[in-house]
């Protein structure tokens, strides 16, 4: 029998197209919180719990929005996806509470074991949404300083990582009106507590984290693309604006984002990381896209500021 029964929430996000949950059930005690002028050793404790977990596949689950529940039995590593469709009416703005719950025996394990799950959903009001990648946007990691990015990772807490400097503004500056924001990211799962923590910390508007299972769970290995598909099909009454790095691969996903969704993308900002700001990776995604949407290349945020002003979106 579990000891240390969990239902994790990672959220939700939708609206009269539907609405999707995630979340992971595990049987772990919940990790420790970060503390003004702890050492590196809770911090590294602390990070290495996030990945060693003891997660429970075949939970039977019901999970309950609005007036619409679903059934669902979490998978070889403990995730769970849901899917429902509840009337309009029943769903709140900004954010819709829902339960996720036990459905029935597991392991000798009964009785009343739920959580909460917060849906966000936009109002009528809102102007358009945001779609931003975390690693390199707002946290700065250095992705492509591996040695960095690791001793960062494992040393650093929600408390001691910094964002890059006015992102924090920029982000509730865009998020003014009502406008939602979604945190899309190839980070895995696992960081979901730290990356939550560090958002709330920094005082960046509330939004859903959308990240990836390493290993393949109740969603496989879905791509960023996928993430960013399911955002525009839940609202397809929204225009959105995308923001990324030059760092890996957001370039070619946003190009891609907006030749496939003609007409759903206000404007696309890069920061720019690279190493070499002059091997032409962004140049070459550039080249191949017309000059429908604005494509920018933003050396910080107050370039994006300056652009996104200009724009009407500020």
């Amino acid at each position: 029998m579990p000891t240390d029964f969990r239902i994790k929430c990672y959220g939700g996000h939708g609206g009269a197209e539907g609405v999707v949950v995630r979340g992971r059930v595990v049987d772990d005690p919940p990790p420790s919180e970060a503390v003004e002028g702890e050492g590196v050793r809770p911090a590294v404790r602390r990070m290495v719990r996030h990945f060693v977990t003891d997660e429970l596949p075949g939970v039977p689950l019901r999970i309950t929005v609005g007036d619409a529940a679903v059934d669902v039995v979490t998978d070889d590593e403990g995730y769970f996806v849901a899917r429902l469709r509840p009337d309009p009416e029943t769903l709140k703005a900004p954010w819709t509470r829902g339960t996720v719950e036990l459905a029935g025996e597991y392991r000798g394990l009964a009785g009343d074991h739920r959580a909460t799950v917060e849906v966000r959903v936009p109002a009528g009001e809102a102007q358009f949404g945001v779609i931003s990648d975390i690693d390199d946007t707002i946290l700065e990691t250095g992705v492509q300083r591996v040695g960095r990015m690791v001793r960062q990772t494992l040393t650093g807490s929600a408390l001691t990582r910094t964002p890059f400097p006015g992102a924090p503004e920029l982000y509730r500056d865009l998020a003014a009106r009502a406008n939602p924001v979604f945190y899309i990211s190839s980070s895995p799962w696992n960081l979901y507590a730290f990356l939550d923590a560090f958002l709330r910390h920094r005082d960046f508007p509330r939004g859903p984290l959308l990240l990836r299972d390493l290993l393949g769970g109740a969603d496989g290995r879905e791509s960023k693309t996928g993430r960013i598909d399911e955002v525009l099909a839940l609202h397809p009454g929204l225009p959105f604006v995308l923001l990324g790095d030059s760092g890996e691969h957001d370039p070619q996903t946003y190009a891609d984002t907006v030749r496939r969704h003609p007409g759903r993308i206000l404007a696309v900002y890069i920061r720019e990381v690279r190493l070499d700001p002059h091997d032409g990776r962004v140049e070459r995604v550039w080249s191949t896209m017309g000059d429908e949407v604005p494509l920018v290349l933003a050396a910080d945020s107050d370039a994006v500021r300056r652009h996104a002003t200009e724009l009407g979106l500020l």
